[in-house]
Parts: structure tokens; C-alpha cells; sequence
């Protein structure tokens, strides 16, 4: 546990109010909540205010949850004694960095009806037991706004990381503003601003997100849980080259002739392919599309359809060596790293890739008949498997190593003629051209087809154990071919495949379906 207490201003001030204020930071480790508990400390010290701050690490599930506590009092006489910790019912003010820390707030008592402004981020940070689960781990975050509701006098909460990231910053900046525009702390925006220009690093960008989460808490323009479930598609502006921006203004045009309930879903579909490739690639990604609308209409609310627009961009922006190295070298990433530490080149920032590719990743980088021809050979591929079986460390940091990655990176100009390409494209016609060829009999089983490619997923192992989770489920389905509990039992494949890594309960599924078979 850290302490921070700054210097009592002169005891003959006036004295005016008593009341201790309570305030907690609930953060995780990367988001700057020692950075907004500082700015808090500034200024309320500039406004003759005694204040405390502590902060107890806790465990890290998400690069470390950290609990900031602050108390302050308008000095008098007598010098306060505060506390350490915050206690349950005892808090006038809680600022989640985003909604499960809101949640655990919650749990913990910090936030009672008759006292609390819960202020709080409706984004979410992964916990490392959602994502651990094979499927869809993510906690319900309707169920925590439901709770926030009953539990807080006062809720404000939205996309606080929304605004730091189109601003340029982090989100305590926005986490700040939201604290300052609810006007619950009796200084003015200037004293809060004054803290944020006392800092060295990120001023501009941390007042622009201060100024644009103030202004959203004092525009009470905060509309919580159905509303902010249901947003619209944002409207993408393309830069750059003309020739490229001619480009995807033509794919988006074509995107604009699907059925309309598929075009939100195909447009986020077509920005993620073509940034894994080049506009080529979602002219393919769209053609495919337009192939699998031919088979559906509303009366079926386009389901199909829906589905296969998020399902076919997922697998054809798969991750390869070549897709790894660009997202690590990409200029926003190092921006975003140094936005987050707090710090730069100058002050000894070292950045340390850790990398372990299997052999069928560098040998999904050859030529596609190179590939082929060394993939089929056992003795090819443990040569391989015993040179690169030593883990890396690649210091991007330095010139060398940063170069190594970038120029993987720029590989993708080659990536069609790759091994790896060759096999994912011939992966996902066989998988489309499967599901189409239950509509005729069973349009339900042909919309679980094409959702059970979720299964595949990751990068290396985890990619290898989805994909072989993926057959076993459409070899069972294919012994019930037929019968009208097909789908039931793709459900229940579906399910069991990803309650658990090792695939036990997979396989308990599918003995079931080979006996229902056999009867």
C-alpha cells in the first residue's frame, strides 16, 4: 500500500464545512488511476482542502485492479486524521474505470442510495477468466447498469474510453472531466483543469478528453443500458492514398445494396478484411456475402445472412506470423504503450515482444507448393519444430528489432501466395458451401453451421485446438444428417465444445449423438 498526503495549508483559514469527503478510484493497471488520483490531490490542495490518498494493489486478473482512496477536508483549527481505506457505506463519491470494477464496487458496499455518485466507464477490460473460456465469457454488463440503477444515488456512466481514445488520451483524462462536470466536488473547472496543466507529459490530450467528458455530464446527454445497447453502425471516413480511398468507396457503395439489417455487421466485416489485406480482399470478403443473401430473405429476418457477415470476416482475418508483426509495429500501438506508462524513449522505455511460433506457423509462410510439399513430411516439420522450438524475445524498442517485425510485417503483399492462405481459403469455401447445403431442408442447422466456425479462433495452439474442435462438431452433425433434432444436437455440440479447453465434454456429446445414431 502507497500513501500520499499532501502539506496542510495555514491553519488560520476560514472554516467553513466539516464534512470529510470520501472518495474511491476503482482501476486497472495500465489505465493511469495513480495519475487521476493526483489531479484530484492538486486540486483540492489549490483550493485549501487537507487531503489523503492511498492506493492498495489488488490481484491481477487484468494487469492488477488497484483501489485509490482519497479524503478531503476544507482545513480549520484541528488537523484531521483520515483514513486508509474506504468502508462499506462510507464512500460519497466511486469512479469505476469500467463497468465489472463498478460491479465489484457494488459488491463490496461502496455504493449505498441514500449517499453515493457512482461514476462509471460502460466499457469493458477482460477478465482473465472470461477470457479463458472458449466461447462467450464476457459477464453481462446489463445486469451490473441494473444494478448501478438501485444501488447509487447518483449514476453517470458512458464510454469514458471512447472519448480518450478519439481524443488522443487515456481515460483517467475522461474519467476526470466525468468527476468535474458532475459537480460534485465544490471547485471550479479551472481548478480541475490548472491540476491537468501542472502535469509533463499528454496536457493537450488529456484536457481535450476532460473537456469532452465534462461537457457530455453537463449536457445530461447520459441515456444508460437499452438505448446505449442499440447504437448505430458510426459512419467511417477514409484517408489517405486516392486511389485506396476511390477503392473503398466503391466496396462501400456494394455494401449499400445488401438487405439493411445486414449492412451494419457487413461494413465492420469489410473494414476488418481489408485491413488485414488490401481492397481486393473485401471485394472477395463481399462476393461471399452476396453468394449467402441469395439464399435468405426477410422472412427469416435475414439471419443467415446476419451471421455469415461477422462469421466469414472473423475466418478470413485469421492470424498468421504476417498479421502478428504488422499489429505490433503499427504506430498507434507505440503511441497507445507510452500514453499508458506515462512516459517515452528518453526516459528508458523498453518494449519486449514474446514470441513462440509453432512449425506449421513458418511453414504456412512458404510458397503454397513449399508448404504443401514440407507440411506432409513428419521428418520436415520436427527439423523445423526443433530450430524455432526457442522462444523469442524481440526488443522492438531497439532499431533491429523493430525492423525484424516490420518486415514480417510487410509481408502481407506476399501473403496470397503463402501455404497458410492457400489452406484458410479452401477452409472457408468447404465450410460455406456445408451450410448452404442444408437450406433446402433445415434453414436453422445452416445457420449453426455457419456460427460454429466461432470455434476456430487464436493464434497458434489455440487456433489448432478450436479447428479440431470445429471438425469434430460438423462430423457429428453429419451422422444426424436428416433427422429433425439435427439442430438441437449442434446446439448441445456447440456448447459442449466450449465449456473447456481439453474438449472432455465434447467428447461426452458426441458418444450421445453416435448412440442416438446407432438406435
Amino acid at each position: 500500500m502507497s500513501i500520499q498526503v499532501s502539506k496542510l495549508p495555514h491553519a488560520n483559514q476560514k472554516h467553513v464545512d466539516r464534512k470529510i469527503i470520501k472518495l474511491a478510484i476503482m482501476a486497472v493497471g495500465g489505465q493511469g488511476g495513480g495519475v487521476l488520483t493526483n489531479w484530484i490531490e492538486k486540486c483540492a490542495s489549490s483550493n485549501g482542502y487537507a487531503v489523503q490518498a492511498t492506493s492498495v494493489a489488488g490481484v491481477a486478473q487484468r494487469t492488477g485492479a488497484t483501489i485509490y482512496y482519497i479524503e478531503m477536508l476544507q482545513t480549520g483549527i484541528e488537523k484531521p486524521v483520515f483514513a486508509l481505506m474506504p468502508s462499506a457505506g462510507d464512500v460519497d463519491i466511486l469512479i469505476a474505470s469500467e463497468m465489472a470494477e463498478a460491479g465489484r464496487a457494488i459488491v463490496r458496499g461502496f455504493v449505498t442510495p441514500e449517499r453515493t455518485t457512482l461514476i462509471a466507464s460502460t466499457h469493458r477490460i477482460l477478465a482473465v477468466a472470461e477470457k479463458s473460456v472458449p466461447g462467450d465469457g464476457i459477464m453481462p454488463t446489463e445486469e451490473v447498469e441494473t444494478s448501478a440503477k438501485a444501488a447509487a444515488k447518483r449514476l453517470i456512466n458512458f464510454d469514458m474510453e471512447k472519448i480518450a481514445v478519439e481524443t488522443g488520451s487515456v481515460i483517467s483524462a475522461s474519467l476526470y472531466g466525468a468527476l468535474a462536470g458532475s459537480k460534485t466536488l465544490p471547485f471550479s473547472r479551472e481548478s480541475f483543469e490548472a491540476a491537468i496543466r501542472s502535469s509533463d507529459y499528454g496536457v493537450e490530450a488529456s484536457l481535450s478528453a476532460f473537456s469532452v467528458a465534462f461537457e457530455h455530464v453537463e449536457k445530461q446527454e447520459i441515456k444508460p443500458t437499452k438505448e446505449a445497447s442499440q447504437r448505430v453502425t458510426p459512419t467511417y471516413k477514409a484517408i489517405g492514398n486516392a486511389k485506396l480511398v476511390a477503392d473503398w468507396q466503391v466496396l462501400e457503395a456494394e455494401v449499400e445494396k445488401l438487405p439493411g439489417v445486414v449492412q451494419p455487421t457487413a461494413l465492420l466485416g469489410l473494414r476488418k478484411v481489408v485491413d488485414f489485406q488490401d481492397t481486393k480482399y473485401g471485394h472477395t470478403y463481399l462476393n461471399r456475402l452476396v453468394h449467402i443473401t441469395e439464399y435468405d430473405d426477410s422472412t427469416t429476418e435475414y439471419r443467415l445472412s446476419r451471421e455469415a457477415a461477422k462469421q466469414i470476416a472473423n475466418a478470413m482475418a485469421y492470424d498468421d506470423v504476417i498479421r502478428v508483426a504488422d499489429l505490433k509495429t503499427r504506430g498507434e500501438r507505440m503511441i497507445r504503450i507510452k500514453q499508458e506508462l506515462g512516459t517515452n524513449w528518453n526516459n528508458g522505455l523498453k518494449i519486449t515482444e514474446f514470441l513462440h511460433p509453432r512449425a506449421e506457423e513458418i511453414v504456412g509462410m512458404l510458397p503454397t507448393k513449399i508448404g504443401s510439399f514440407i507440411e506432409k513430411r513428419s521428418g520436415w516439420m520436427k527439423l523445423i519444430t526443433r530450430i524455432f522450438s526457442k522462444r523469442l524475445l524481440v526488443r522492438t524498442d531497439t532499431l533491429k528489432g523493430f525492423l525484424l517485425l516490420y518486415f514480417l510485417g510487410g509481408l502481407r503483399n506476399f501473403r496470397r501466395r503463402s501455404f497458410r492462405y492457400s489452406f484458410e481459403q479452401t477452409h472457408i469455401n468447404k465450410w460455406l458451401s456445408s451450410a448452404l447445403a442444408y437450406i433446402p431442408n433445415d434453414y436453422e442447422l445452416a445457420v449453426g453451421v455457419i456460427r460454429a466456425r466461432r470455434l476456430i479462433k487464436g493464434y497458434a495452439d489455440t487456433h489448432a485446438r478450436g479447428s479440431s474442435k470445429y471438425d469434430r462438431v460438423l462430423a457429428g452433425i453429419n451422422l444426424l444428417s436428416g433427422r429433425r433434432d439435427a439442430f438441437h444436437w449442434l446446439q448441445r455440440l456447440e456448447e459442449s465444445a466450449m465449456k473447456d479447453e481439453h474438449a472432455n465434454n465434447l467428447n461426452e456429446t458426441l458418444k450421445k449423438i453416435r448412440s442416438v445414431e446407432l438406435l
